[in-house]
């Protein structure tokens, strides 16, 4: 199948993609289990991006932590298969793919303590006041996001936006009772954050960032 990013170029999700519909049914099977995907790989630890987009962190960041096993999920289409098929290509073995979406496959499908960070770089801030209940990061989703994570495990979150800032310190400021907050001190290449495509752009146009770590109390 041919998609506008790839250029016309056939994309391979063989082994690396799983498609939300393809899961077994809800009524049968609701809870499962990722760490499964990766076969004999399973019993390392798990990290699980958030919003992959083209997979850029996760194809320059899953090799350097060959004993980790990533799962990005992503909604769109058409970025979880060029993603899927760029991981493939780079025969990178401990990242896999979901087409999903990443707040409802965590909330309702995921099993309790399975990972030890949560990425979360760059969300869609869903500016218009209508549309906040979209955002990622809920008191809800935080409540998620700290019964699927190990003890002391981490929730990375990054973003350009000022706004959604000051709503992710609000919400994280609720969340106190379950969450230490700490300083975001990991840098990439070239004095980068995460080194995503987004924030590659936006670096380029001069925004600022704001970072911070959640770790599960």
């Amino acid at each position: 199948m041919s998609f506008g990013l790839a250029r016309g170029r056939q994309l391979d999700i063989t082994g690396i993609g799983i498609e939300s519909a393809d899961l077994p049914d809800f009524d049968r099977e609701p809870i499962i289990d990722p760490r499964a995907w990766f076969g004999d790989r399973g019993s390392l630890p798990l990290e699980i991006e958030i919003g992959s987009g083209k997979g850029t962190f996760l194809v320059q960041q899953a090799p350097h932590q060959p004993q980790v096993n990533f799962l990005g999920i992503e909604w769109a289409g058409e970025f979880f298969r060029y993603a899927a098929d760029r991981v493939r290509r780079n025969a990178i073995t401990n990242v896999r793919l979901l087409r999903a979406d990443a707040v409802e496959f965590i909330r309702f499908r995921c099993p309790d303590a399975i990972c030890t960070v949560i990425h979360l770089y760059f969300p869609d801030p869903w500016p218009k006041k209508r549309h906040h209940k979209r955002r990622c990061v809920q008191d809800q989703s935080l409540r998620d996001f700290h019964r699927i994570l190990g003890n002391g495990g981490e929730v990375r979150i990054v973003t350009d936006h000022d706004e959604y800032w000051q709503w992710i310190e609000e919400h994280a400021g609720r969340a106190a009772d379950s969450f230490t907050r700490e300083p975001f001190e990991r840098g990439g290449p070239s004095d980068e954050i995460v080194g995503t495509n987004f924030e590659r752009k936006y670096r380029r146009e001069g925004r600022p960032f704001h970072a911070m770590i959640l770790r599960k109390r």
